[in-house]
């Protein structure tokens, strides 16, 4: 959710998607509605073959790269476009890098690039509907399949590195259960800007005291997951962060098994934590997995 807005007194086009939401949610309980998943799909992720417009420039010299395979899911052929940043060190970690809402995977290049100077080799990856990925609408589903293909190719590409995952806002909802499914063979899961499920984010809203939870069919349950995770956990997030409240990484983290860092980085934003907190973010990452510059 790079760019979604949970809080409805903040403008733009991400509040009015969620104003909408909310007034679907309200006609469904009152009367149902067919089209409730498929309408919430489209609001959650607002998938793009766009990107904002520093994006391209931020992911000039990145490699193409291709993931092909078959969908479990949909029962046809699935092909997802990635960005490759390899770090100068042949030997440095890999880390799979899952974006939020809206814009492709252009559109986080510029935290790919952090991530790479902090001691990374990133994998950023399209999921079906975003960029030259498949132009098919994502579920949750999906995206974990789509998370899944990339992880396998990093896996497979690089056996002998150590292999991490990494998720912004949406993209952390994911990761977290990614990184629950594999296990051990993740040396580590970190998530910026998320969140514990949609329908606690649905309760920060304006009308988040209507009783319409029960009609979130994308919930996004990273809070009863994360126990799962088997490998160490680095949660980071923005004390002004506008769109995903800190309380709700504050929460994510608690439920996290050790061992485990919060960084709750001071004027950080839902966009810039990862930058204005450069030095906290380092400082965990050597001391909870040893990663360095």
């Amino acid at each position: 959710m790079s760019s979604m807005s949970f809080r409805l007194r903040s403008s733009g086009r991400s509040t009015w998607r969620w104003e909408r939401l909310v007034v679907l949610l309200a006609l469904v309980a009152l009367g149902g509605c067919a089209v409730l998943d498929t309408q919430q799909r489209r609001w959650i992720f607002q998938p793009s073959q766009a990107t904002w417009s520093g994006g391209a420039a931020a992911a000039e010299g990145l490699a193409d790269v291709w993931l092909d395979f078959e969908s479990r899911l949909s029962e046809r052929p699935v092909r997802l476009h990635a960005l490759w940043l390899p770090h100068e060190r042949s030997d440095a970690p890999v880390l799979l890098f899952l974006h939020g809402a809206r814009w492709d995977v252009r559109g986080s290049a510029f935290r790919m690039r952090r991530l790479n100077e902090l001691g990374f080799s990133v994998l950023g990856v399209d999921y079906r509907g975003f960029g030259q990925s498949t132009d098919e609408l994502p579920s949750e589903e999906s995206a974990l399949e789509d998370a899944r293909a990339a992880w396998d190719w990093l896996r497979r590409e690089h056996p002998q590195r150590r292999h991490f995952i990494y998720g912004h806002s949406l993209g952390g909802a994911i990761a977290v259960r990614l990184a629950a499914e594999v296990g051990s063979t993740s040396g580590g899961l970190i998530v910026e800007a998320t969140f514990t499920s949609i329908p606690d984010v649905y309760r920060t809203l304006r009308y988040g005291w209507l009783p319409l939870t029960p009609f979130i069919t994308q919930r996004f349950d990273a809070a009863s997951r994360i126990g799962q995770v088997a490998s160490p956990v680095l949660v980071v997030h923005g004390s002004a962060d506008g769109l995903i409240r800190p309380e709700l990484g504050q929460a994510l983290y608690e439920r996290a098994p050790s061992p485990k860092r919060f960084v709750l980085v001071p004027g950080g934003s839902h966009h810039n934590a990862q930058r204005v907190g450069r030095e906290q973010v380092q400082a965990a990452l050597i001391e909870l997995f040893g990663v360095r510059p």
